[in-house]
Order: structure tokens, then C-alpha cells, then sequence
């Protein structure tokens, strides 16, 4: 009776899948073992966050984490397929030198702050405001409702996608500013 190998195979095909050639096979009980990281986790479809193309995303996260980010071959635009920037879209998730904080200057003075982000945020917010407080015109000079402010203006990047310019676009539409432009031509 042949012995059986570490597979439970036997005989002469037991053998062959145990050997290369005459040498064992060089997987290991540790690589036999061994599983994809991304086996249990949760994914996501997203847009990639670089230019107004629209490359689908899919975003492995586990616990409140993102794990993995690869293109989404389900997609119509890019097959799976990611540019560069696109593939590195992890990298600028989870890397440690990340900024997360901002750099603050007060009017006339000739150093720059680091200030928490929530701070910086609550900031634009009120200046936002103010301005909007201080300028919005319900009529022109005619007499013709406009509902505008033009002391306020948006330019939007590359760096957004295409929902997020168009977000940014109606949040700044309904505060009444006029001026605004992005790459994404919404």
C-alpha cells in the first residue's frame, strides 16, 4: 500500500503533487495556511478621488478600517483598470505623514500656527457666514430678486471627484454665490 503524503493523497499522483521533479515541493504548512487579507472584509464601491474621469473603486475595510483599495473590474469606464494616482489612492488614506492638522498665520503676524483641523473648519464656517451675512443682495438695482452674494467664491480641483464637486456646487448655489468654478464643468 503507498504512503499517503501531507495532502492525504497516495500513490503515484500523491507523489507527484508532494515533488517537483525530484525535489519537495516547496510550499510549506506555513504557506498552505496562509490567506488573502482582504478573505473577511466588507467592501465598498467608490469613485477614485483624482480627477473627474470617474474610475470605480472597490474599498476593503474591516473594523472601521480601510485595509485594501483596488480597481473595480464591474466598472464601464476603467475595467478594473487604475491610472497611477489611482492605484496609490491607499497610500494617501493611510499613511503616517499625512497632515492632520493646519498651518494657521494671524493677520500680521510672521509666523505660522499649527491648529487642530476641527478649529480650522468652525473657522471657515463663521467667516463663511459673516461674509454671507454682510454682502447676500435679495434684489439688484432694478428692483429684480437675485438672491446672490459675490463677495464669495469656489474653485473646485482635480483632486475631487465628480460627486463632490457637485455637492460643493449646490452647498455654494444655495448660499447664493455666484462665482464658482471646477474641472469637473457641472
Amino acid at each position: 500500500m503507498a504512503e499517503a503524503n501531507h495532502n492525504g493523497a497516495s500513490g503515484a499522483r500523491g507523489f507527484l503533487r508532494s515533488h517537483v521533479g525530484f525535489i519537495p515541493n516547496p510550499v510549506s504548512a506555513r504557506s498552505h495556511n496562509l490567506h488573502s487579507r482582504i478573505r473577511d472584509a466588507q467592501v465598498s464601491i467608490s469613485v477614485c478621488p483624482y480627477c473627474g474621469v470617474g474610475c470605480s473603486q472597490r474599498v476593503y475595510h474591516r473594523d472601521g478600517k480601510i485595509i485594501d483599495i483596488e480597481g473595480n473590474p464591474d466598472s464601464p469606464i476603467s475595467a478594473g483598470h487604475l491610472c497611477p494616482k489611482g492605484a496609490s489612492t491607499y497610500q494617501l488614506i493611510n499613511n503616517p505623514n499625512r497632515p492632520t492638522r493646519v498651518l494657521y498665520r494671524a493677520p500680521k503676524s510672521d509666523h505660522w500656527e499649527e491648529r487642530p483641523l476641527d478649529w480650522a473648519m468652525d473657522r471657515i464656517a463663521e467667516r463663511v457666514k459673516a461674509a454671507r451675512d454682510a454682502d447676500f443682495q435679495l434684489t439688484n438695482s432694478a428692483g429684480v430678486r437675485v438672491n446672490r452674494v459675490e463677495s464669495i467664491g469656489s474653485i473646485g480641483g482635480a483632486t475631487l471627484d465628480n460627486e463632490e464637486n457637485y455637492l460643493i456646487l449646490k452647498l455654494f448655489r444655495n448660499l447664493g454665490v455666484v462665482h464658482l468654478t471646477n474641472q469637473a464643468r457641472i
